[in-house]
């Protein structure tokens, strides 16, 4: 009896027309009249925007232009702190509904524009400009028969129509769109867009008894490692090439079981799929063989020798022995005789 009792919600259960659902919400649908931000269900049942950042969303909706939106004030006015509003914020600029950007002012300082847009899907589409119809032509009105006059004047030229005159003036014409900014491109690619195509497994050239029988006594052996990498029998048929592959590639046994039970997310949902992924992206390349690691041959230099001059006992490089060249200088001038006396 000390409950209260909300009659008028009841009342207002009992006047919605139709059957009404057995389990699930009911809708009471009242008009407003003011007060009120129209939220499409793109944001209200957003997929990948937490219940805090939808929240945000639409209080930011609700707020007048020019109401600062920054951290510090949305934490002085939310019962949220500024890590959490900081989150829910960088949700929204990551798929396109709040975008920040620096500006300079007059005075040249530095200022943060924030800039939110309920619908950032319609900025993608093309926009069309619809032209401004033509005021329709009434006909001159019908005069009433007057006498012939004596001498009839000729009518004046009539002026030009001036259709461009708001273009003539410094106005954009009326058949374009009036220049805007370009339009706001999400960071993430929307839910639809095509994926690219994955990795396939690693395969082993030769998958022989031995290495089948040891990748898949290492897959078996993880669970005691890791009490979370518990594989099936399919799991285990299906992961054992690529283990296999790793132990083609001269990978040690222990080495493998570290890379694939080291910092695991918790909680782990899919150990097959993680261990996939590891295997395919982790995979190491061949060893390489003794004939890769030998040092570079070293080019030759030849090295000329030193010879001793027959003539005047210096010494001077040649191939082979004999004069030097002062001696042979002259010689030639002198003739041997006189060079060797």
């Amino acid at each position: 009896m000390d409950t209260p009792q909300n009659t008028a919600l009841m009342r207002a259960l009992t006047e919605l027309p139709g059957p009404l659902p057995v389990r699930g919400v009911i809708h009471i649908v009242i008009p407003h009249t003011d007060r009120f931000t129209v939220v499409g269900n793109h944001l209200a049942q957003h997929a990948g925007l937490s219940t805090t950042a939808v929240g945000l969303a639409v209080r930011i909706q609700s707020l007048p232009q020019g109401t600062e939106i920054g951290i510090k004030a949305l934490a002085a006015r939310l019962s949220e702190g500024e890590k959490l509003i900081a989150a829910a914020l960088r949700e929204l600029e990551a798929h396109g509904y709040l975008r920040r950007a620096r500006t300079r002012l007059p005075n040249g300082r530095i200022a943060t524009r924030t800039v939110f847009c309920n619908q950032p899907t319609a900025l993608l589409r093309p926009r069309v400009v619809a032209r401004r119809p033509a005021p329709p032509q009434t006909p001159p009105p019908v005069q009433d028969p007057a006498p012939e006059p004596p001498a009839p004047e000729p009518a004046a030229p009539q002026a030009p129509a001036l259709p461009d005159v708001q273009h003539e003036e410094g106005h954009a014409p009326l058949d374009t769109a009036p220049p805007h900014n370009a339009p706001f491109v999400p960071l993430v690619p929307p839910p639809t867009a095509p994926k690219p195509p994955r990795p396939p497994l690693p395969q082993p050239g030769e998958l022989t008894a031995e290495l089948e029988r040891t990748a898949t006594a290492l897959l078996s052996d993880l669970r005691r490692h890791a009490h979370q990498l518990v594989l099936s029998e399919n799991d285990i048929r299906h992961l054992a090439p690529a283990v296999a592959a790793w132990l083609e590639r001269d990978t040690h046994p222990d080495t493998i079981r570290h890379t694939l039970t080291n910092d695991l997310p918790q909680p782990l949902r899919h150990p097959a799929k993680l261990l996939k992924h590891r295997l395919t992206v982790l995979l190491p390349p061949p060893l390489p063989g003794a004939d890769d690691l030998a040092a570079p041959a070293r080019p030759r230099v030849v090295v000329t020798p030193f010879q001793t001059c027959d003539g005047c006992e210096r010494a001077f490089r040649a191939p082979t022995p004999g004069h030097c060249r002062d001696c042979r200088d002259y010689r030639n001038q002198h003739g041997p005789t006189q060079a060797a006396a």
